[in-house]
């Protein structure tokens, strides 16, 4: 696991011991940054190596802090961990029980419930008892990230995070990857909005919240809106076979141990290590019958060259097997590099660890691939195309959709952190950047009383983002490269397209994996990429040709139906406190206002509030109590008058600006590692 270990070894100690250990350590590490800055006048002289572990070396991140800031730091986030990880709801039904957790009940319900009602009292609940409630933490956070910054000799701690990508454009890179995978979410968000009104289901309640050109309902589709659980209703082939693997799993007996031992399996077949003995003993695979832990799926490294754990609260479901292989490619990738000097044993970028666990799962995902672990039965070649369809239209429900929110999220944490966005408006921001970017809406307006990025893990623990949505492209790229090492694909085979290829078995596919994930972080990542795929860049063009099947038939049948590609505003989503210079409008929307798609604004440049997102609340009105409870309230739009945004931005605040920090002394598992 890439950066400082200790923490993972006191994550299930109570937070005080685990924070005066962390402390403890951040001097251990301060000690060794210390020493490496006096190499700087002479590191010209030094070899290649030497030089790449100093600039390792340069950034301590919050160690870099004084200890009273430091026990402060780790106190907030270990508080903020502990409201998300404790956090419970009422159920709709029962209003007396109110002992539903996220893992256990929440995402049952919000997959598998078609009561608009019930869910939108699920998704607001949540956000009631999670980021609402981490709102003063977070903003006592951000100055502490930026002294940390500071001390480390950055402008803030965006510029700090990014340091571990080696490239001065990455913003604009990443906006241009988002702006060339765009084309492929907006029809697949056309087609989604037009399936769910075409089900009507629930007496035409979902009919009248999913308009005709506006965003699609979060609370409708999943949690955080991050992907979409709703492929029984989007299958472009209801009556084919179809893929429930879950329902097959739990027939043939299927535990969270054997899932585990498949994917060691998998790994095993590509002539890869197996894990030791140890992790066996020591993983946590199973919710523990008392005591409450966070339950994220995290693998763990324990840098002595043997210890590797995974914990995870796994349910015998397709979702969590195809979890169970990611993780497993989290300690592959541990195991892989644990000769190298201790300052490389981190993958070449932060994305790349991602990256490979479900790159596994590419293979692991195919019809073929379930047919030969006897979970999926073939069917005649009549049915083909139209498996075929229903195949990648579920893998775009987990992938595609998942594009613009993993992009989104760290474009607000940037804004936040570089101080673009002031934190008045933190909220309100998020929902500019969920409409934009995203094509979605809140089930109700909100409010600055409420702060709902951080009902997402990552904001609650304070780990970047960004990865995500880098891995979900170059996982493509690194699937592509194996599939022709081991001939699974051939461009020129109409036989052998991409999105069929399962690279079990294959020990050509393991040696090319293996070559590249040996080197952690000891070459600049564009080398290691190359290395596998003969590429330097990352690059969609993989992940669009894999879906590209689906793509076409998505264009065909939008076209045929009319669809409106895009979306427009269809009500108010936030409502912005005024500054006191700032104007008292009260900005509302129109139904023929112009298509908003998903077109982010230029990362580099402060962005204006959305026409359709948000609106401004005037004095008198700002601190009233708002009333999330109210759930089912028709938003009607209204002619339109122009938006203003609020007419102030806070100064730059110089060396104090909002950062987020490597997590040396979070109570979690490194953040290069989290799901």
């Amino acid at each position: 696991m890439s950066g400082p270990r200790y923490n993972e070894t006191v994550f299930f100690w109570s937070a005080p011991i685990g924070i005066t250990r962390q402390v403890e350590y951040a001097r251990v590490r301060k000690e060794a940054w210390q020493k490496a800055k006096k190499w700087g006048k002479v590191r010209r002289h030094l070899g290649e190596e030497a030089r790449r572990q100093l600039e390792v070396l340069a950034a301590l991140g919050t160690a870099a802090l004084p200890e009273r800031d430091l026990r402060e730091y780790a106190n907030i986030v270990s508080e903020m961990s502990r409201i998300y990880s404790t956090a419970t709801v009422c159920s709709f039904s029962d209003p007396d029980k109110c002992d539903l957790t996220l893992d256990e009940d929440v995402k049952d319900i919000l997959k598998n419930s078609k009561n608009s009602e019930e869910l939108a009292h699920i998704w607001l609940a949540w956000r009631r008892n999670t980021g609402r409630k981490m709102r003063k933490s977070y903003e006592d956070l951000v100055p502490l990230l930026n002294k940390a910054a500071a001390a480390n000799g950055f402008k803030n701690k965006v510029e700090m995070d990014l340091r571990a990508y080696e490239s001065n454009s990455f913003r604009a890179d990443v906006g241009a990857l988002w702006t060339e995978l765009k084309p492929l979410y907006e029809q697949l968000h056309a087609y989604v909005r037009a399936r769910l009104r075409e089900v009507g289901l629930a007496g035409g309640v979902w009919k009248r919240l999913v308009t005709e050109r506006g965003p699609l309902p979060a609370h409708l589709l999943e949690m955080f809106g991050s992907d979409l659980e709703i492929y029984d209703l989007v299958s472009p082939f209801p009556n084919a076979t179809a893929l429930n693997i879950t329902q097959e799993m739990i027939k043939q007996g299927y535990t969270p141990q054997k899932m585990f031992q498949l994917a060691d399996d998998f790994f095993a077949s590509l002539g890869m290590s197996r894990v030791p003995d140890t992790f066996w003993k020591h993983s946590v695979l199973e919710r523990p019958k008392s005591g409450d832990i966070v339950c994220h799926p995290s693998a763990w490294d324990f840098c002595d060259g043997e210890n590797f754990r995974v914990k995870q609260c796994t349910q015998v479901t397709l979702s969590d097997l195809i979890t169970a292989h990611h993780e497993m490619g989290h300690i592959q990738y541990f195991m892989q590099y644990k000769d190298q000097p201790h300052i490389f044993q981190r993958s070449a970028n932060p994305a790349f660890h991602e990256a490979v666990g479900d790159l596994i799962a590419l293979s692991v995902s195919t019809p073929k691939h379930m047919s030969t672990l006897g979970l999926f039965k073939k069917s005649s070649q009549k049915r083909q195309k139209e498996i075929e369809l229903n195949f990648l239209m579920k893998m775009a429900l987990d992938k595609v959709a998942f594009l613009p929110f993993a992009y989104l999220m760290d474009l607000w944490r940037w804004r936040v952190l570089d101080g673009t966005y002031p934190h008045r408006d933190w909220n309100c921001a998020w929902w500019d950047l969920r409409y934009e970017i995203q094509g979605m809406k809140p089930p109700s307006t909100r409010t600055e009383n409420d702060f709902d990025p951080a009902a997402k893990f990552h904001v609650a623990v304070n780990s970047p983002y960004i990865r995500y949505f880098l891995s979900t492209i170059i996982q493509f790229q690194f699937h592509k490269a194996l599939c022709m090492k081991s001939q699974e694909y051939d461009p020129d085979n109409p036989l052998k397209p991409l999105h069929k290829c399962d690279n079990h078995q294959s020990s050509e596919a393991g040696s090319a994996l293996r070559e590249m994930l040996k080197l952690g972080s000891s070459k600049p990542w564009q080398e290691v990429l190359r290395i596998l795929t003969g590429e330097e860049r990352m690059d969609t063009s993989a992940l669009r040709e894999y879906f590209q099947p689906l793509e076409k038939w998505l264009r065909e049948e939008n076209s045929r139906r009319g669809e409106s590609v895009g979306w427009r505003p269809d009500g108010q989503y936030c409502l912005y406190k005024s500054s006191e210079a700032g104007p008292e409008s009260n900005c509302t929307f129109a139904q023929d206002s112009p298509p908003v798609t998903s077109t982010p604004p230029s990362p580099l440049a402060p962005p204006a509030p959305l026409l359709a997102a948000s609106t401004i609340i005037p004095p008198y009105t700002a601190d009233l109590p708002v009333r999330p409870e109210v759930i089912d309230e028709t938003i009607h739009p209204s002619t339109a008058a122009s938006y203003k945004a609020p007419s102030t931005l806070v100064p730059d605040v110089g060396s104090i600006a909002s950062v987020l920090l490597d997590t040396a002394v979070t109570p979690v598992p490194d953040t290069d590692d989290t799901l």
